[in-house]
């Protein structure tokens, strides 16, 4: 199985974001049923909506700030910093332009 070096990948698509008119760019590193693995870079101020949480994953901040909102809280995260999602439905926001691992198990 191949390596992957995370802090290579995430300035690569940080560098993606800001040529991305939507401001983010997003990698599947690692699709082994059930889990999944993706990195994800935001340039500040990009919101990733509201959406619905698998059934189990963290969050791993690679670079920059990021803040997780659901209907009852709201956690900024930073550099390093390891967050287990919650399982609820949530928006991500670049405070800083950011890069994360997702590493989410589906059913």
């Amino acid at each position: 199985m191949p390596q992957h070096d995370l802090n290579a990948i995430a300035e690569e698509h940080l560098a993606a974001a800001h040529r991305s008119e939507h401001g983010r760019s997003a990698n599947l590193l690692l699709r082994e049923r059930p889990l999944r693995q993706t990195v994800i870079a935001l340039t500040a101020g990009t919101r990733l909506d509201e959406h619905n949480a698998p059934p189990a994953a963290s969050l791993q901040v690679l670079r920059g700030v990021v803040r997780v909102n659901t209907a009852t809280d709201e956690t900024e995260l930073s550099t390093g910093a390891l967050h287990l999602v919650p399982p609820e439905r949530h928006s991500i926001t670049a405070v800083t332009d950011a890069a994360f691992l997702l590493t989410a198990v589906n059913d």
